[in-house]
């Protein structure tokens, strides 16, 4: 045998520990708290420098990088990480339906822009817009649904 069975009268340690006082599992945390503190900046900050390139990409539409599609660029980035980092702040203190609804909110209005920048119609940026509001929406419900009480306190 490649390994022993434990001693009897060894006490032995479950491969998955025991719930909790409140009687839910809750995993263990991997990181330390420094690196979830870096991790409530910079995660923002990075989305909305992706988010700002690509708005400034689709702005430019292949023609050459001027110093106002560099402007839009980071404007769109600064926007989008303030507004990003005010949601993660605020969200988790409102009820579950609220947070759903900031959060998809905050997903449409942000592709439907993207969208628009592409030159197409503007009801069709509306379209996509609420498309993607109500997919976030469900997901984000779902979620919070199975994941937290009525007032808006997490399990575990």
């Amino acid at each position: 045998m490649a390994h022993a069975a434990p001693a009897s009268g060894t006490p032995r340690t479950p491969v998955t520990p025991s719930p909790g006082p409140g009687g839910a599992y809750r995993p263990p945390d991997v990181f330390d708290e420094r690196t979830h503190a870096v991790a409530r900046v910079a995660v923002p900050v990075v989305l909305g420098l992706v988010y700002g390139y690509w708005a400034a990409a689709m702005r430019r539409d292949a023609g050459p990088i001027t110093g106002w599609n560099l402007l839009f660029g980071f404007v769109c980035a600064i926007v989008f990480a303030a507004v990003c980092t005010g949601l993660l702040m605020v969200t988790p203190r409102l009820r579950r339906e609220l947070h759903a609804v900031l959060w998809a909110a905050f997903a449409g209005i942000a592709l439907g822009f993207l969208y628009s920048q592409t030159g197409e119609s503007v009801l069709r940026a509306i379209g996509i817009a609420l498309a993607v509001a109500v997919a976030v929406f469900v997901s984000a419900f779902y979620r919070y649904y199975t994941h937290e009480d009525a007032e808006g306190h997490r399990f575990g």
